[in-house]
């Protein structure tokens, strides 16, 4: 896991505060690219990379309040494709995207008002993924 952004692109989540790697020229960009994609800025990225199927992130909302009421966060996966799963809060229902090598999924609205997500394990054979989450911290 890596944190780049802003200078002042400061989170805290899962009760860990992370202060930000100056951007590289390569995140910069991606980071035009996805912009321009999703007609919004981004002032930080989240890094993880995924080694293989056993790596994994738990069910989760991205709701801390410096990401604002209804944040836009734009994920793109590079490399092995993954399941992806949403899962509404109130309701049992669960939706199923298989993000694949490339893919940008944008989340945004009152989506992580009402839904979490998560990458569950696999024993399927996965080479490794990256993905990189873009979003916008706002100044405290």
């Amino acid at each position: 896991m890596c944190w780049y952004g802003d200078a002042d692109a400061f989170y805290r989540y899962s009760g860990v505060n992370h202060q930000p790697l100056p951007w590289n020229a390569a995140l910069q960009s991606v980071r035009a690219q996805v912009e321009q994609q999703c007609s919004c800025t981004f002032n930080s990225v989240l890094a993880n990379l995924y080694r293989d199927g056993l790596d994994s992130m738990g069910c989760h909302a991205d709701d801390e309040k410096e990401l604002g009421l209804n944040p836009v966060i734009a994920s793109l996966s590079l490399g092995d494709e993954r399941l992806f799963k949403l899962h509404h809060k109130k309701r049992k229902e669960t939706l199923d995207i298989v993000l694949g090598h490339g893919d940008l999924l944008v989340m945004a609205g009152a989506l992580q008002h009402h839904w979490r997500h998560s990458v569950p394990k696999t024993r399927k054979p996965k080479t490794p993924r990256i993905n990189l989450t873009f979003r916008n911290i706002l100044a405290a």
